[in-house]
């Protein structure tokens, strides 16, 4: 077996399902950052970011929360509206489902 001798740095992926019961060591992790408030943590060696650096901000470039496949029935007219717009309308749908999930997880 060859030893791997190139300067790249290899990607480590971490997945957690959505429900997966954390570890001590993460349950201890989280009850530490509590414990410490924002203030308490020295961020004078970090530049704040101008509204200019914003403007070319992209989202979701590192993190993609993981997609599944389903198969979905949708009134003929509710899929018309979505394409309208052209090609992303799965992409779209997904963002109007997620804004509704998370206002509905802020109220309960």
């Amino acid at each position: 077996m060859k030893a791997d001798t190139s300067k790249e740095p290899k990607m480590v992926v971490y997945r957690r399902n959505p429900g997966d019961p954390l570890t001590e060591r993460q349950k201890a992790n989280i009850a530490e950052l509590l414990a410490n408030p924002n203030r308490v943590i020295d961020t004078s060696d970090i530049p704040e970011l101008s509204e200019e650096a914003w403007k070319t901000a992209v989202r979701g470039k590192f993190y993609r929360p993981v997609k599944k496949a389903v198969s979905l029935r949708l009134d003929a007219d509710v899929i018309a509206w979505l394409k309208r717009d052209g090609e992303g309308y799965q992409t779209r749908a997904n963002r109007m489902l997620r804004e509704l999930m998370l206002k509905d997880m802020k109220s309960a």
